[in-house]
């Protein structure tokens, strides 16, 4: 991959590795933390509920606020990817990345004392409050990634963001399990363990220099950016980046700021943007939260034990990190497109696969544990495209101007698409039973066709090259 000869070295890594575990690893871990406690938080809304007024609730009631507990992360990531565009306009990139840490260490309070207050209202407040972190996080993290690393890594380092988010996932479910923290009395302490990457990136971000795309196009600083160029490069040789930064600066200038009406009226900026949404909603409608957050739910109807279920989740975590790997490493030399496309391809005969297992499940054994391989595999494929490229592909298609516009929509589209998801797959499943994957296929044929047509290949084209490409399209 030669990460050594240009691009790589010991600054760039520290800087990627405070913004991307500080941002990222909440993502993650906040996704996957409420899957393997659910029965045990059920169980204990119910008993505070009981302790308050002496009532029990019914359990679609006790269901209802569980459901709440979990989706309500996803309305503060709508509220948190909305305000995207603001806070990195106002603070820069690393200051919205250090302020954001206050809504993480706020919600893990609240989510670390809610069994201690005997109040599971503040279990949802809490997980608000971390949902508006994630959303902002997921604007601004790869934003800044990709706006501090040199041009031929930048599809590596986009997928950093991804690569932490599959790590943490799989943390979480580890610390969930029943031997170490999914227990009766831990699990406060397994949802406030989210304070401990905020600690670490407000410790570790101060170091690292502002954005120097930022620095140069937004304040106009440009002895200011160089310096953070050079701190970032580990040589004084920049001068061809900054003059690259200061055509686009030039550029810049010419065009008005960018605004939401301008986004959908403007063909130069409709196309990209179009591009960035729907890829943001192939990653979500591909049905992977569904898979993800109802994992152990999935195993178990397909026949497994509980503990067994446990284990195929831990094991299906553990592979959708590999892969993650895998596409980090190949993702300069394959390109966006191919990987996006392999990988909803790949997933659209595997959902099929997968209908029919479930549905003919009880004919065979063999095929309950087949469709545990296929959900493997289905997260494989997830891996190595849509699962990361969505998320710097925004911050790909556009210039600086109207990079923060495009990031904040995509990324909202994102949240509310995952909310529904999250929302609409239970009540959905009881409709369908085992047919409810057929919807997924649907929506994945349809993004593969459009990939497959309308997304250009970005690998190794500057952001200048990458808008004229546009620009040319709306003539």
């Amino acid at each position: 991959m030669g990460m050594g000869d240009k691009g790589l070295n010991g600054r760039l890594a520290f800087a990627i590795a405070a913004a991307a575990l500080g941002s990222a690893f909440q993502h993650g871990y906040n996704i996957g933390v409420v899957n393997s406690p659910g029965e045990l938080i059920r169980t204990w809304i119910n008993d505070s509920h009981y302790n308050r007024t002496g009532e029990a609730l019914s359990s679609p009631a006790v269901t209802l606020i569980w459901s709440w507990a979990v989706s309500v992360f996803c309305i503060g990531g709508i509220i948190g990817g909305s305000l995207t565009g603001i806070l990195a306009e106002r603070m820069g990139r690393k200051g919205a990345l250090l302020f954001n840490n206050v809504f993480a260490i706020i919600g893990g309070l609240l989510e670390a004392f809610t069994k201690t207050a005997n109040s599971y209202e503040m279990l949802i407040a809490g997980r608000l409050f971390i949902g508006i972190n994630c959303g902002l996080n997921g604007g601004l993290a790869p934003m800044y990634l990709s706006e501090i690393s040199p041009v031929h890594l930048r599809g590596a380092v986009g997928t950093v963001y991804q690569l932490v988010v599959t790590i943490s996932i799989l943390v979480s479910q580890i610390l969930g399990m029943e031997s170490l923290l999914g227990t009766p009395t831990l699990w406060p302490i397994l949802l406030g363990l989210t304070i401990v990457p905020a600690a670490y990136q407000l410790i570790a971000l101060p170091f690292c220099p502002e954005s120097p795309k930022y620095t140069l196009l937004n304040k106009g600083k440009e002895i200011e950016s160089q310096r953070a160029l050079t701190w970032l490069r580990g040589t004084l040789e920049v001068h061809d980046e900054m003059d690259e930064m200061r055509a686009e600066f030039e550029a810049m200038k010419l065009v008005p700021k960018t605004t939401l009406k301008e986004m959908l009226t403007n063909p130069s900026l409709r196309a990209p943007m179009n591009i960035a949404v729907m890829m943001m909603l192939a990653q979500q409608l591909s049905g992977i939260n569904a898979v993800m957050y109802f994992s152990t739910d999935i195993f178990m109807s397909a026949g497994l034990t509980a503990e067994t279920s446990q284990y195929a989740t831990l094991g299906m975590g553990g592979m959708n990190v590999l892969m993650t790997v895998v596409s980090l490493a190949i993702i300069e030399k394959a390109g966006r497109k191919t990987l996006m496309l392999i990988g909803l391809v790949g997933m659209m005969f595997d959902v099929i696969l997968l209908t029919v297992c479930l549905a003919l499940k009880d004919v065979a054994t063999w095929l309950a544990y087949f469709s545990i391989v296929l959900i493997i595999v289905y997260v494989v494929f997830f891996a190595t495209g849509p699962g990361s490229i969505p998320w710097f592909l925004v911050t790909e298609l556009f210039n600086s101007s109207a990079r923060p516009m495009a990031t904040a929509i995509a990324v909202t589209v994102n949240w509310v698409a995952n909310f529904i998801v999250g929302l609409g797959f239970l009540p959905i499943q009881e409709l369908l039973g085992p047919y409810v994957f057929i919807i997924f296929a649907v929506f994945l044929a349809f993004f593969s066709w459009f990939t497959w047509k309308k997304v250009p290949e970005t690998k190794n084209k500057t952001i200048e090259e990458i808008s004229a490409m546009f620009r040319q399209q709306s003539y």
